[in-house]
């Protein structure tokens, strides 16, 4: 194996017995050898001293190919997701490079039709331009996976829960399809974290978050990863990481792995205020309809309890009325904090039409349901009453 990355099957071996919260705490991590630190320390350099020209003392010889602190957080991530080779980059949307990375122009890529509009920007306005073929497709309907992927794919793309929309794609399904034919698949795991949702144990062959929002959950940190378990898979992902460079700081790897540690009761907080005020909103005389996957009038509510142990933070709802309505709640909220990202402490509200996913074009935005009356709620750790009071407030 190269060493470029080391042997994480080694360093992982002695964590794989924990359960998920103990690796969440201890996870690729050891107390430092010199001061017995118990976090780990920051390594904040560039560069390692060789004992000769191409030998290094260690495994380390500049930090854009490998850092140690970088190395903690991505065994970390691998463990936590069920898997093996982690690679921490500078944000989701590197992530998102990083495995596009790995295709060439004239693939095609099957995506689907719900997405966040980073990604969707990224796919359409400059991938196209190179020469990838997108196709954008309703994966939550079952009886279209098997049309939609066919030998000519190479990768399926998928969001599940999808953003903002919350519909559910059958993971087995979908990898079971892109298996037959030979296409890869990759899924952004960002809304679920790896607390509610393990998409490799389900065939999934790349699973990517965004660190930005659960995994770090404080708002102070942009990152993004990747984790898969093949090997050669993880071999290219390794050579174009550090061909392209876009990896994650020092710093900011140390403050995801101090986060890491309370992910799993952050993580149920956020699932137990969600499924509250989702419940509390579907009965709200201002509100038409509310998304949640842990609502039983959610349409996959059957799938989310099989495929995951919990439904998450996100939810959506629509305002009865249009954007006049839906903008008089987003200027008198004072609690929840008019913000796009997600995932953080506190609780955010945003309009997808004209925040996150304002470079969908309108006519897809309005086909797959981002109506002017949408609002997409990121459910922090606040008081549940405190958070009713503050929408009951702005309806009002």
């Amino acid at each position: 194996m190269s060493t470029h990355f080391g042997k994480p099957e080694e360093r992982l071996k002695p964590f794989l017995h924990l359960g998920f919260s103990s690796r969440a705490i201890h996870g690729g991590q050891h107390p430092d050898p010199i001061t017995g630190a118990v976090m780990p320390p920051i390594y904040q350099n560039s560069t390692y001293a060789q004992r000769e020209a191409g030998k290094p003392f260690g495994e380390f010889d500049y930090s854009r190919t490998h850092n140690p602190t970088r190395r903690v957080l991505e065994d970390a991530l691998a463990l936590l997701e069920n898997g093996t080779y982690g690679l921490a980059m500078a944000s989701g949307m590197a992530a998102t490079s990083l495995i596009l990375n790995l295709f060439k122009p004239g693939d095609e890529i099957v995506c689907c039709d719900d997405v966040y509009g980073g990604t969707y920007r990224l796919f359409t306005k400059v991938l196209e331009g190179h020469g990838y073929k997108f196709r954008f497709v309703d994966l939550a309907d079952v009886a279209q996976i098997e049309q939609a992927i066919t030998k000519n794919t190479k990768l399926v793309w998928i969001e599940t829960p999808t953003n903002p929309l919350l519909k559910l794609i059958d993971i087995r399904k979908v990898t079971a399809r892109a298996k037959a034919v030979g296409a890869r698949v990759a899924i952004d795991n960002t809304f679920m974290s790896p607390y509610y949702q393990k998409p490799l144990d389900l065939g999934a062959d790349f699973v990517l978050h965004s660190l930005t929002k659960y995994i770090n959950g404080h708002s102070d940190v942009v990152g993004g990863c990747v984790v898969t378990r093949d090997r050669e898979l993880a071999e290219r992902l390794y050579f174009v990481q550090n061909s392209i460079g876009a990896v994650l700081s020092p710093f900011d790897s140390w403050l995801v792995v101090r986060s890491l540690k309370t992910l799993p009761v952050r993580m149920k907080a956020h699932g137990e205020s969600a499924q509250h005020l989702a419940e509390w909103l579907e009965k709200h005389p201002k509100v038409s309809k509310v998304i949640y996957p842990g609502l039983k009038s959610h349409p996959q509510h059957a799938l989310a309890k099989e495929q995951m142990s919990g439904f998450g933070g996100m939810l959506s709802f629509y305002v009865k009325g249009g954007l006049e309505e839906a903008q008089s709640v987003l200027r008198k909220v004072k609690l929840f904090t008019l913000a796009e990202s997600l995932g953080g402490v506190e609780s955010l509200i945003e309009h997808p039409a004209i925040m996150t996913h304002a470079s969908v074009p309108k006519e897809i935005r309005e086909k797959n349901g981002i109506a002017d009356s949408f609002l997409r709620v990121s459910v922090g750790l606040e008081d549940i009453e405190d958070l009713k009071k503050d929408l009951e407030r702005a309806f009002s």
